[in-house]
């Protein structure tokens, strides 16, 4: 049977390709996609969840908006990494219609109560925090949620020690974990410990165009102001596509490893944001996520190219030689 998935996103160039991974396999549906500011604008990001549906002929999907501004803070768009229009300055036309009466929230609580679901949120867990204070029984019946976001041992990428997701919305963050404690379930964290190993370098990008240049070339265009950014901030030659590592472990748990913990999200000063791990049990508290460390890039990587390209294993059969 197929997973039933929800896609909290704020698109942004990696949630564009978190969302055309999910929408291209087979193992999952994709019943709906929340949108949260983050990256870009609610509106925005609304706005570049249609265009990646046109471009992948699935307009059939509902998209809702959700928050448009953090719990408590001032809301700090990420554009500068992201784009002017979000989509890496590739200004694809504008998509009309399509707005649903419900916003987001109202959303995820009707279907929660309906169907077991997967929530994969790939930006601030606005929208989650929101779920939790509307109708917190839906919230606690999410079958599993993955969220990009936080880190362990890496160093931030917003602050010495804060991850972006985390970082623009820490007291939303902060009272999901505290819910996953409640629930005595755990939330799965994709954090920059891995995903700072997903890069797009150029040579794979190249293989890709080889590969389907239609679809190489599209992705050529939204992810050439990543490169760009990645070059100036840090000299890295290619780009982290840090959100579809989110969407490869909802299908493939074997993709990651790493170890249950406890963790708490500090909402103040120069810690704000920063995910505390504690690995070693010092609290003495419960386990309320699971902390990825480990992942495999070259699988990876195999599943992305499959998926995204609509390729066999047998037309993969270059990628080997890559590495």
């Amino acid at each position: 049977m197929k997973q039933n998935v929800i896609i909290d996103c704020d698109p942004g160039i990696d949630d564009s390709l978190a969302l055309m991974m999910a929408l291209s396999s087979k193992d999952i549906e994709v019943i709906g996609i929340t949108i949260v500011c983050g990256n870009s604008p609610v509106e925005m990001g609304f706005a570049n969840a249609k265009k990646i549906l046109k471009h992948m002929n699935r307009l059939d999907i509902p998209v809702y908006l959700g928050a448009d501004k953090p719990l408590k803070k001032e809301y700090v768009n990420a554009l500068d990494t992201h784009g002017a229009d979000g989509l890496g300055e590739s200004f694809l036309e504008e998509v009309s219609g399509y707005e649903q009466p419900m916003q987001a929230v109202e959303f995820l609580s009707d279907v929660l109560r309906k169907k077991a679901c997967t929530v994969i949120a790939i930006g601030p867990l606005t929208n989650l925090a929101h779920l939790i204070a509307y109708d917190e029984e839906a919230f606690h019946r999410i079958e599993k949620l993955i969220s990009m976001g936080g880190n362990y041992r890496s160093h931030g990428n917003c602050s010495p020690v804060a991850e972006y997701n985390y970082w623009e919305d820490p007291e939303a963050a902060s009272m999901v974990y505290a819910q996953m404690e409640k629930s005595g379930k755990k939330l799965y964290m994709v954090g920059l410990d891995v995903t700072r190993q997903i890069v797009l370098r150029p040579d794979l990008l190249s293989y890709m165009e080889r590969l389907e240049p239609l679809q190489g070339a599209f992705i050529r265009r939204i992810t050439k102001f990543y490169y760009d950014f990645h070059w100036e901030q840090e000299r890295l030659i290619g780009c982290v596509i840090n959100d579809p590592l989110a969407v490869a472990y909802a299908l493939d748990p074997q993709i990651c490893s790493g170890c249950e913990a406890y963790v708490q999200i500090e909402t103040d000063g120069l810690c704000r944001g920063q995910s505390v791990v504690d690995a070693h049990g010092f609290c003495k508290k419960e386990a309320n996520a699971y902390v990825l460390t480990e992942v495999d890039v070259k699988k990876f990587f195999s599943m992305f190219f499959a998926l995204v390209l609509h390729k066999s294993a047998s037309e993969l059969i270059a990628l080997e030689n890559i590495w």
